[in-house]
């Protein structure tokens, strides 16, 4: 093991040694003392303002906006251009779009670590000088490096901020064209099989990346969530769409972006077995820019919104997922063996095939406050070659029509999944107002209300604690909205609660407190009903008590993603998506020049990681 790897196993940030002993309090945490769980901070008030409001005893800083160069050695640092005229050569080496998931890793050096982040999707208007007046092969190319991945080395400094250190040994951006490997029981399985890749084991790039998680031996977990988007064709051949295919969103003539017509690969009509090699969780080694990042087939393929780990008292390893679409479902992916542990902790090559042998799960929510995880293994609850799955491969490549067949509970957008210190698991249902329109289903005890503008979060807990259990008790954490509305239906589980909608990121830090991210969509803020929530915001809540406060509010259009915070407790990461994001009669405009212009259409908006304290340095959230 590097020594790097061997500093983040030891910081707590990875929490494998009180995982790997039933999850008791390490004792390098800070202690989850009163001040810690006080939310002592002065709240924030809702706001409309183009700007970032943080409590007036914090301090944000600008870190990481697109555009920025990511510090990869020996190649050219090219600066961010306001008018948009990069190339793509010069996007492969640049901060990505539409930052998302993130995560801190400390290095063996003091004060130095990488962050690791998501860069969702594109905004082709922003991204390309002319917009998208004309598409072609260039495009394409940028489009696919603004995707995917960046991991970046950071530095505290004097005064408790940090920097970028660049060039840096470690940085590097992982997009939508970069080489990796498929793994798991679907690899070389014959619909993962192309002309392009006859043996199904390999694929070009990773993009859609939202949510993610973090393995016990220090890798990345990112999540490819919706990639259906970059999929077309002729319109002409809908009409020879598969179920499949209309299940997973990937027909032709339904593409958000012209990707089919100069790349090939993403013509649905020539390559129909692109899609299936998209979907998945993929795992990336931060430590080694060497590594080839791996997809991870045993995880299942949906629309990939996190993959939160944590470890059953056996010491297996346990993977809870969402799939972010209306009546979707939460997921779970138990492995076969146990961690290998060593002196100096698990290790990813000792640990390499956990993602690949195990057992996924769906989740069924019983309106008697149980639940029951439902295995996903051909052969069994029905799922075999009469109900379409001619073996475990495809059981894992059309998850969402195996959690049909075996009776899991179609939930509000299933978003972010996180882990309480104490084992509790909060996940995020951000929306859908399509419940209980016609022909859709209807409220049930865990999706409560038809119509469902403000969504909410979700809990539970694994009997007798342990993640590797087949059942759980649940109950609502806060169903989400406007309380002066009584037909938003909302309940919150204290009076103390400030009031928000749309919950999406989710982070647990060490002395306990949860910090929720808010993502209305940006044509609906301010406007009825959540005319009172204002922009996107970020609370912090003390889960023991229900106790919830604002503590930052977002520019115009943004959604508030990604959140981390560091082993110390001493600083907030947080991003910034999509600021100025609207829509007016369908099309897009940018109500916001966040972070570099004043007023909007002064600067093009410029999705950006902020690092936050305290101005004295102390804990955040107190």
């Amino acid at each position: 093991m590097s020594l790097d790897r061997r500093r983040f196993l030891q910081s707590g940030t990875a929490a494998v040694v009180s995982l790997l002993a039933q999850r008791h309090a390490d004792a390098a945490d800070p202690a989850p003392s009163e001040p810690g769980r006080s939310l002592g901070f002065t709240g924030v008030p809702a706001s409309l303002r183009d700007a970032v409001v943080v409590p007036p005893e914090y301090e944000w800083q600008l870190l990481y906006p697109w555009g920025t160069p990511t510090g990869v050695p020996r190649q050219p640092m090219p600066a961010f251009a306001p008018d948009g005229s990069n190339s793509a050569a010069d996007q492969a080496l640049q901060a990505g779009m539409h930052h998302d998931g993130m995560h801190f890793f400390p290095l063996a050096t003091p004060d130095r670590a990488l962050l690791v982040m998501n860069h969702e999707y594109t905004d082709e208007q922003l991204l390309h000088a002319d917009g998208v007046k004309e598409w072609n092969a260039e495009k394409v190319r940028k489009s696919l490096h603004a995707m995917g991945v960046s991991v970046i080395e950071i530095q505290r400094t004097a005064r408790g901020g940090w920097r970028q250190v660049s060039p840096s040994p470690y940085a590097r951006r992982v997009h939508g064209r970069t080489p990796m490997r498929i793994a798991g029981p679907a690899a070389g399985s014959p619909l993962m099989r192309t002309a392009a890749n006859p043996a199904g084991d390999e694929v070009f790039g990773t993009f859609a990346n939202c949510a993610m998680g973090v393995t016990p031996w220090g890798t990345y977990l990112t999540c490819e969530e919706n990639f259906h988007g970059y999929f077309g064709g002729p319109k002409d051949a809908a009409k020879t769409a598969t179920p499949a295919q209309r299940r997973y969103g990937t027909v032709p003539g339904s593409q958000w972006v012209e990707y089919w017509r100069f790349d090939e690969r993403f013509d649905l009509t020539r390559h129909p077995h692109e899609p299936h090699r998209f979907g998945w969780v993929v795992e990336i080694d931060p430590f080694d820019p060497e590594a080839r990042p791996i997809k991870r087939t045993a995880l299942g393929r949906k629309r990939q919104e996190s993959a939160t780990c944590t470890v059953a008292r056996d010491g297996r390893l346990a993977v809870y997922m969402g799939d972010d679409a209306r009546f979707e479902y939460v997921y779970k992916y138990i492995s076969k063996d146990r961690i290998a542990v060593t002196s100096d902790g698990p290790q990813a090559r000792a640990n390499s095939r956990l993602l690949d042998e195990g057992t996924l799960y769906v989740a069924r929510f019983d309106a008697d406050g149980r639940g029951r995880w439902i295995e996903l293994t051909h052969g069994r609850h029905g799922l075999d070659a009469a109900s379409g799955f001619a073996d475990q491969a495809e059981v894992l490549i059309h998850a969402r029509l195996a959690a049909d067949v075996v009776g899991g509970t179609k939930m509000d957008r299933p978003e972010w999944i996180a882990v309480s210190p104490d084992g509790e698991v909060y996940v995020t249902l951000t929306n859908n107002t399509q419940r209980g329109d016609f022909g859709k289903p209807g409220p049930d005890a865990a999706n409560p209300r038809a119509n469902n503008f403000f969504g909410g979060i979700l809990r539970w807990r694994e009997d007798d604690g342990d993640a590797a259990s087949l059942g759980f008790a649940w109950e609502h954490f806060v169903l989400a909205g406007d309380t002066d509305q009584p037909a938003s239906g909302a309940r919150y589980p204290s009076p103390d609660v400030d009031l928000f909608g749309s919950p999406d990121g989710l982070h647990f830090d060490r002395g306990g407190l949860l910090w929720i991210q808010t993502d209305m969509s940006g044509q609906l803020i301010g406007k009825p009903p959540y005319t009172a929530l204002g922009n996107n915001q970020m609370l912090c809540a003390d889960p023991a008590t229900g106790r919830t406060k604002r503590f930052l509010t977002g520019p115009n259009g943004c959604e508030i993603t990604g959140c981390v915070v560091t082993p110390d407790r001493r600083t907030l990461f947080v991003n910034i998506q999509h600021p100025g994001e609207s829509r007016d009669d369908g099309e897009a405009k940018h109500n916001s020049a966040w972070p570099d212009g004043d007023a909007p259409g002064s600067a093009r908006p410029r999705s950006a990681t902020l690092a936050i304290r305290r101005r004295d340095g102390g804990i955040v959230g107190t």
